[in-house]
């Protein structure tokens, strides 16, 4: 009789490992419909009128916190999206267009954030573009997300959203013939350091522009000057002009090897030194505090101005040249802490020289 006992107990125990190897492969099993999956390329398969969407195995995790999708054929319409979303998201709908999913869409640049009405976020995106997708593992906070986007490599811009990484999978989704995407789940994202930058002398007059005085922050280092609030920038690749966001504006030419790149700034005639607590420079004129920028130079630039909500602090008007020529300017309010002077860069092989003292006229 107990040998009976001691037998069922052990088929019991069988099937219980069973189960338990059954749950653990469906929760890590990859859900598609309409797609093909043939190696890492994924091909829609519908007709043109029904969403195709493939869903990870895993949810983001800080050993695997990006992955990218690089488009090989954007087929009739180029309707490809990248984001992520819940484990068991419905697999007709779009990745961002239901709730708690959130996706770049290649077709028109729009964020899609849980709604089927995208909002404006960055650039389209073409046959050999990669779009990648991740999540900022230092920025995590009680329940909410901060979600990243990139093109080619480059952060086209950031979103918050509800919910830790364990609950965002990435996804794909395809809505028209011929579309065909390379997924690559392991890929990783980050600034190349290969680059070397150049710089002629004063390396300690980083920490002041001529006569602005400064207190120092510490800006994010995988972040191209011109992406975080606070910043402006020139960018060679595109002559887009960056400022405070990572969707650039049209600004000025694209710079190539040889040309030489400068930025200034122009102080308004009441502008005030902040003197802050150091006491080195005390030889500094401090001037009356201002009330309000007011000079004859910039009296009609008032439609340069940024629309929206003002920034505080004192405002001065940043220029940039392009081998001696001025490409444009733009009124900006200084940050806490004043502006240093930055560069950035991104890929390897890039190699530059800084003059932080150039003759100028």
């Amino acid at each position: 009789m107990d040998d009976i006992n001691l037998h069922y107990r052990f088929l019991n125990w069988r099937r219980r490992i069973r189960e338990i190897r059954e749950v653990g492969a469906v929760r890590y099993r990859e859900r598609f419909k309409r797609m093909l999956r043939d190696g890492d390329v994924l091909s829609y398969q519908g007709n043109s009128d029904e969403v195709g969407c493939y869903v990870a195995p895993r949810p983001l995790s800080k050993g695997n916190c990006y992955f990218e999708v690089t488009i090989i054929d954007t087929g009739v319409r180029g309707m490809i999206a990248v984001g992520l979303v819940p484990q068991y998201y419905k697999l007709d709908h779009q990745p961002g267009w239901l709730p708690h999913s959130v996706a770049y869409h290649a077709d028109d640049g729009k964020l899609y954030n849980g709604n089927t009405v995208g909002q404006q976020f960055g650039p389209k995106c073409n046959r050999g573009d990669r779009i990648g997708c991740g999540i900022y593992l230092e920025s995590l906070e009680d329940g909410r997300t901060t979600v990243l986007f990139t093109k080619n490599g480059k952060e086209v811009g950031t979103v918050v959203i509800p919910g830790s990484p364990e609950a965002l999978y990435p996804a794909v989704g395809m809505h028209s013939l011929g579309e065909e995407v390379q997924l690559d789940l392991q890929a990783e994202w980050g600034m190349e350091e290969d680059g070397l930058m150049m710089v002629d002398s004063h390396e300690d007059e980083w920490g002041r522009l001529h006569d602005v005085r400064v207190t120092g922050t510490n800006y994010p280092k995988n972040r191209h000057p011109g992406w975080s609030r606070g910043s402006i920038a020139y960018h060679a690749d595109d002559g887009k002009l960056f400022q405070g966001s990572g969707v650039g504006d049209a600004f000025g030419p694209r710079c190539f090897e040889g040309d030489v790149m400068g930025c200034g700034i122009m102080f308004p005639r009441d502008y005030i030194l902040d003197s802050g607590d150091d006491s080195d420079d005390g030889d500094l004129e401090v001037w009356p505090k201002q009330r309000r920028v007011q000079n004859e130079l910039y009296m009609n630039d008032e439609d340069e101005e940024e629309d929206g909500e003002e920034q505080e602090g004192s405002k001065v008007m940043v220029f940039f040249t392009r081998n001696g020529k001025v490409v444009g300017r733009r009124e900006v309010a200084v940050p806490a802490g004043g502006f240093y002077p930055t560069i950035g860069m991104m890929s390897t092989g890039e190699k530059i020289r800084v003059d932080l003292h150039p003759l100028s006229g």
